[in-house]
C-alpha cells in the first residue's frame, strides 16, 4: 500500500515536472530577427548589462513574433530615490516617437475627408507667428510629416528664439518637431479649438480602438501617478517641475513628443501596423512610402523618412524604426512589417536610443546607420 502510493506520488510529481518544465520552455524562448531562437535569459541578462553600463535607471521592454507580444518585461527603478521598481504600469514619455502615432492618427482625418496632404495647411489654419514669409503658404501636411517643411527642430535652438523657414519648403530635408506642432494646430482647429478636444479625438480614433488604456498626448491624473522620474546621462535626478519643456507644453497636444505610454501599450500599435488594421490599404501606402531621403550611411544604405516613420533600402526596406529623445526619457522601436517582428522600449535615461539600437544589433544580427 504505501509502495502503491509512492509510485502515484513519484509519477505525479514527474508528470508535473514533465508538463510544466516542458511549458516554461516553450514559454522561455522567443525569436530573434533572423528567425532564430533566442532564451528569455539571455535577453534578461543582454538587457541587464547594458543597463548597468549604460546607468539606464529603468526600462520598460516588449518583443513581436508573428504579430503577438512573446516577451514583456520590466527592469530597474521608475524613482530610484525611492527605490520604486518599473512595472507593467509604469508610464514613459515616449518623445518622437510621438511623431509615428500621430501620423497615423493624422490619416484618419485624411480618409474621413477633413484633411488633405498637399493643401497648404494655411488654408486650414493660418500661422501668424510665420506669416512674416510668405513661402510657409506653400507648406503641406505632407512635407510636415516627412520633415520637409523648412522649419527648424525648434524654434528655442535659433540664435534669436523665432520661428523661420530655413529653405523653401518641399525641397529638402530637415527635422522639424515645429512642422509637426503646427499640423497639431490645425487637426486642433478642426476639432473645435482646444486641446482637450483634439486629445478626445485622439482617445477615440486611435488609443481605444488599439485597447492603448495608458496612452495619452496629454497627461492626467492616472497617467501622473504611474509615470516614471527622469534621470539624466549620469543617472542624476531631473527637477522636471522646473524644466523649460516640461512648463512650456504641459497640458498641450505636442505632436512630436508629448505620448505617454509603456511598451505594452505601443506594442499594440506597432501590431496593428503589421496586420494592416485601423486604416486603409491607400492609408498605409500614403504612411510608410518614401519621402523624404535623410542620408546615405557609409555602408551604402539610403535611410527615407517617410510619414511619420524611419526605414532603409537593401537589407532595410520592409524595417521602420524611429527614436525618441526628451530631457530624461530616451526611447527606441523597430519593427519589420512583412514578418511582423519588432521590439519597443522605453527608459527613464538619456541613454535608451543607444541601447534600443544595441538591441537591434543583438536581436536583429545588424546595425543601424553604419
Amino acid at each position: 500500500m504505501i509502495k502503491q502510493i509512492f509510485y502515484r506520488i513519484f509519477h505525479i510529481v514527474l508528470y508535473t515536472i514533465l508538463l510544466y518544465g516542458c511549458s516554461f520552455n516553450e514559454n522561455t524562448i522567443v525569436r530573434n530577427y533572423k528567425n532564430t531562437h533566442i532564451s528569455k535569459d539571455s535577453v534578461d541578462h543582454y538587457i541587464k548589462d547594458n543597463m548597468k553600463e549604460l546607468k539606464v535607471p529603468g526600462l520598460s521592454f516588449s518583443i513581436i513574433n508573428n504579430g503577438e507580444v512573446v516577451y514583456h518585461n520590466s527592469y530597474g527603478y521608475a524613482n530610484l530615490e525611492k527605490k520604486l521598481p518599473v512595472n507593467s504600469e509604469t508610464i514613459f514619455e515616449a518623445a518622437s516617437l510621438s511623431k509615428s502615432i500621430f501620423a497615423f492618427f493624422v490619416m484618419k482625418y485624411v480618409e474621413e475627408g477633413k484633411l488633405d496632404l498637399d493643401k497648404p495647411l494655411y488654408k486650414y489654419l493660418p500661422y501668424s507667428d510665420i506669416a512674416y514669409d510668405e513661402r510657409y503658404k506653400k507648406i503641406t501636411a505632407r512635407m510636415v510629416l516627412s520633415h520637409r517643411s523648412g522649419f527648424p527642430n525648434w524654434r528655442e535652438n535659433e540664435k534669436d528664439k523665432k520661428l523661420k523657414i530655413k529653405f523653401e519648403p518641399g525641397t529638402r530635408f530637415e527635422y522639424s518637431g515645429e512642422g509637426y506642432q503646427y499640423l497639431a494646430m490645425v487637426l486642433k482647429k478642426i476639432e473645435g479649438g482646444d486641446w482637450k478636444l483634439l486629445e478626445k479625438s485622439f482617445q477615440n480614433k486611435v488609443a481605444k480602438p488599439l485597447g492603448m488604456n495608458s496612452t495619452v498626448f496629454i497627461q492626467n491624473k492616472t497617467t501622473r501617478k504611474l509615470k516614471a522620474e527622469p534621470y539624466d546621462k549620469d543617472g542624476h535626478w531631473i527637477d522636471w517641475e522646473n524644466n523649460y519643456w516640461y512648463k512650456k507644453d504641459d497640458g498641450i497636444f505636442v505632436a512630436p513628443s508629448s505620448l505617454h505610454t509603456n511598451s505594452l501599450d505601443f506594442s499594440k500599435w506597432m501590431i496593428a501596423i503589421m496586420k494592416n488594421e485601423h486604416l486603409s490599404e491607400s492609408s498605409y501606402k500614403e504612411l510608410l512610402g518614401y519621402e523624404s531621403k535623410a542620408f546615405t550611411s557609409d555602408s551604402g544604405t539610403a535611410y527615407y523618412y517617410t510619414l511619420g516613420f524611419m526605414t532603409g533600402d537593401k537589407e532595410f526596406k520592409n524595417v521602420y524604426f524611429h527614436s525618441g529623445s526628451n530631457d530624461g526619457f530616451t526611447c527606441w522601436y523597430v519593427f519589420d512589417k512583412a514578418n511582423k517582428w519588432g521590439y519597443v522600449l522605453f527608459t527613464n535615461s538619456e541613454k535608451g536610443v543607444e541601447l534600443g539600437e544595441k538591441m537591434f544589433g543583438y536581436l536583429g544580427g545588424m546595425t543601424v546607420w553604419k
